[in-house]
């Protein structure tokens, strides 16, 4: 799904009145701006990132039509010399970003952009609103694939996903953190995420009798068959699975699993397996739903139910528990001189930035260090050039290439982050020489405020 049928208008307010301030002053040298998350939030030990692609999709592809130009025009607001730089707006910049799948911690930097001013500053708001919601949509679900470690996790969380961008970037983002696939059928076609759906307690409605509603069904949709077994008595719906199924496979048709969908789902997991065993259906599988959380999967795995599968949805697609990232996009240089912020639990530390990654003898995390994008440091640089002049400095990876590097990166996490387990914290350091160029740019300001 790319980012061309998004309007360019899709922006705050205060981006254009900046552009037009920066126009009106001749403020158009480079300036440097990164993406970055302030704190993380009680119940998120670390963060995946994800986005990029559709990040650098809408800077590549940023264009102001004649009609968004022309309704500029209308409402008055804005000078001649605005709407004639919109009208010839190109994205002209360099972009350097951690790779999609990379875990990444408070501080760190995973998008830096580089370009003149007013390009910098427009880009802001859409920028965030893109990579804010797929990064929190990565991390919520890289939590229930460590809760339920070789389980098939599916996206199921379209109908209450906040809009239909939200719907398929949350498919995207969840299937880069190792869940199997989707049920939403347009991430299918458009990212290449393998489809799952069952049926509905509509379908079984709709007939008398369940066992014609299960046979119906397993004669239309024979491939992949899971049958719905909690609408009316989910151990006497199992029990016409058993019946049903020498029938179905006289006429070709293997069940593949069943569903449940409410009620304690470990307790009929077991009484449903038992069942299922007993007639002979070893093979078929138990797939779960209904408001479930890592917290409910990590249950699950504790108690060892006989769930092989789940379908995640509400808490996954809104993030239930962690509804937003307190992420920013800060201005760290302009026109070669070093910036920061300087406000109460706000400041930033000024500069462009790399992050070094450091592993122990296992392979894993071991810490991070903060430096100026200049310096050489010992372990494995996290930020990489991915844009240069306004394009990509090469084809973009394939979603397997990103959930294949966010399977990695899970697996290199530190063994109590990797367990979810509450209050974990991981070391993240700041280079003295980032201090000491703060203390230098305060003491900048602070000459320039001094009276004559």
């Amino acid at each position: 799904m790319a980012t061309q049928g998004v309007s360019a208008l899709l922006t705050d307010l205060y981006q254009l009145n900046m552009v037009q301030a920066y126009l009106d002053h001749g403020e158009s040298k480079t300036a440097v701006f990164e993406f970055f998350v302030r704190t993380l939030p009680a119940r998120r030990g670390f963060l995946l990132a994800a986005g990029l692609e559709q990040a650098l999709d809408f800077l590549e592809n940023l264009r102001f039509s004649a009609a968004e130009i022309g309704w500029l025009e209308h409402t008055g607001r804005f000078g001649k010399n605005l709407l004639d730089y919109l009208a010839d707006f190109r994205f002209s910049g360099d972009v350097h970003a951690m790779p999609e799948g990379t875990v990444f911690f408070a501080g760190e930097p995973i998008l830096r952009v580089t370009a003149p001013l007013p390009q910098a500053q427009f880009v802001e708001s859409r920028l965030i609103n893109i990579l804010h919601f797929q990064t929190l949509i990565a991390a919520k679900a890289a939590r229930m694939v460590l809760a339920a470690p070789a389980k098939a996790l599916v996206d199921f969380g379209m109908r209450r996903a906040h809009g239909a961008e939200a719907a398929m970037m949350a498919a995207r983002a969840s299937y880069i953190a190792g869940f199997a696939g989707t049920a939403t059928v347009l991430a299918g076609r458009d990212f290449g995420i393998p489809l799952y759906g069952t049926m509905a307690h509509s379908f079984i409605e709709a007939f008398d009798d369940e066992m014609a509603a299960f046979a119906a069904f397993a004669k239309a949709r024979p491939d992949n068959l899971v049958l719905l077994l909690d609408t009316y008595d989910t151990e006497v719906a199992a029990r016409k699975v058993v019946a049903l199924a020498p029938k179905l496979k006289a006429a070709g048709i293997a069940i593949r699993g069943v569903r449940l969908d409410s009620g304690d789902l470990v307790a009929l997991s077991r009484s449903v397996r038992a069942i299922l065993d007993a007639g002979g259906l070893s093979e078929v599988t138990i797939f779960a739903s209904g408001g479930l959380d890592e917290d409910s999967l990590a249950a699950f795995a504790r108690m060892n139910a006989p769930i092989d599968g789940l379908g995640i949805g509400t808490s996954l697609t809104t993030s239930a528990d962690v509804p937003n990232i307190d992420c920013v996009y800060k201005m760290q240089e302009y026109a070669g001189l070093p910036r920061r912020k300087r406000s109460a639990k706000k400041a930033t530390w000024p500069g462009r930035k790399q992050v070094w990654r450091r592993y122990d003898a296992d392979g894993r995390m071991a810490g991070d260090l903060l430096t100026l994008a200049s310096r050489e440091e010992a372990g494995e640089a996290l930020l990489e050039r991915v844009m240069q002049d306004g394009r990509r400095v090469r084809p973009p990876p394939s979603l397997e290439e990103i959930r294949r590097r966010a399977a990695r990166e899970l697996e290199r996490l530190p063994q109590p982050l990797r367990r979810l387990e509450p209050d974990t914290t991981y070391p993240v350091e700041v280079a003295d020489e980032l201090k000491d160029l703060a203390a230098e740019v305060d003491r900048r300001l602070q000459a320039e405020k001094a009276p004559p």
